[in-house]
């Protein structure tokens, strides 16, 4: 997408401050594997969306940190089942976050420090059970599949207009090559 199509989401536009670290959103397709310390994905089930809630009334985006040695994609499908109880089917990288933390440590001892990368990407899941909720994650009470439209209100009703954009985005991109139903092989 050009780039002047990120003007059209101000959260994502604009920098990003989440606790110590400053992130920028940037189109990519891919990116430095050795930079990557987190993946989310923008959960499709078939042309509708899933979104998650977690104990404190928060609806989220799936995805977290890779564990030591994880390749990013053995990692989304990890928190995928963890946080949806979903597979992984298909994973179409959209952009990234180009992130700096201002920390004097980085968050795990694995990851890359102060400048690390969150890819973002959209696919389908198949939800086939519950969430996992392990003890050291977020404790997921909610699981749903929604329109666009509901998924939007959930994230605004909970102030997270930076989920409700990658949402939008992601829906635009998905219209624009035509994967409204089945994602891109992994």
């Amino acid at each position: 997408m050009p780039l002047e199509t990120l003007a059209l989401y101000p959260t994502l536009s604009n920098p990003i401050e989440w606790g110590p670290v400053h992130a920028s959103f940037v189109f990519a397709s891919g990116t430095d594997e050795a930079r990557v310390s987190n993946v989310s994905i923008v959960p499709c089930s078939g042309d509708k969306y899933i979104i998650f809630q977690v104990e404190n009334g928060m609806w989220e985006l799936p995805g977290g940190t890779l564990e030591p040695g994880e390749h990013y994609l053995d990692g989304l499908r990890r928190e995928v089942m963890e946080e949806l109880g979903g597979e992984l089917v298909s994973y179409t990288i959209f952009g990234q976050f180009n992130c700096e933390s201002n920390a004097a440590v980085p968050y795990k001892a694995h990851i890359p420090h102060p400048r690390f990368v969150r890819l973002m990407g959209y696919g389908q899941v198949e939800l086939v059970g519950k969430p996992l909720n392990p003890p050291d994650g977020e404790q997921v009470v909610a699981v749903e599949v929604v329109s666009l439209e509901e998924a939007l209100q959930r994230f605004h009703s909970v102030g997270r207009s930076d989920l409700a954009e990658l949402y939008q985005l992601a829906d635009a991109i998905r219209k624009e090559k035509g994967d409204t139903n089945d994602g891109n092989c992994l």
